[in-house]
C-alpha cells in the first residue's frame, strides 16, 4: 500500500507478517520508530556487529536503537536505509456480542448458585 507521506513523497506501508517474514540471510528488516530499514547490505559494516541487527530481524528495533544512544551520524545513516513504514493496522474486533454478555453472566449465575448455597447452610 502507498500512501502521501509527511513531505509529499509516495510512503510504501509494509504489514508486520511482511516485515517478519524478511528475517533470512538474503534479506533483513528491522523496524525503528513505526518505519522500516533494510539493514541486509549494512550488515558487515555494522560497528556492533551483523549479530545485533540479525538479532531484531524481522521486529521492532527501536528499544535497543535507542538503548544504544546511536550518534547523529548512525541516525542519518540509518536514514538512508528506510524503504516504508509500518502499516497502521486498524483495531480488529475480536469477540462478538454474545461472548460480551456470556461470561459476565455465567460468572453472576455462579455467584448466585454459590451465594443461595452458602446462605442455606447457615441455617
Amino acid at each position: 500500500m502507498e500512501d502521501k507521506g509527511e513531505n509529499g513523497h509516495a510512503v510504501k506501508y509494509y504489514r508486520l507478517s511482511e516485515i517478519e517474514e524478511r528475517n533470512s540471510f538474503k534479506s533483513t528488516w528491522i523496524i525503528i520508530k513505526h518505519k522500516v530499514y533494510d539493514v541486509t547490505t549494512f550488515l558487515e559494516e555494522h560497528p556492533g556487529g551483523e549479530e545485533v541487527l540479525r538479532e531484531q530481524a524481522g521486529g521492532d528495533a527501536t528499544e535497543s536503537f535507542e538503548d544504544v544512544g546511536h550518534s547523529s551520524d548512525a541516525r542519518e545513516m540509518a536514514a538512508n536505509m528506510v524503504i516504508g513504514e509500518l502499516h497502521p493496522e486498524p483495531i480488529k474486533e475480536t469477540s462478538s456480542w454474545w461472548t460480551n454478555w456470556l461470561f459476565p453472566g455465567l460468572a453472576a449465575a455462579v455467584v448466585t448458585v454459590m451465594y443461595r448455597m452458602y446462605t442455606s447452610e447457615e441455617k
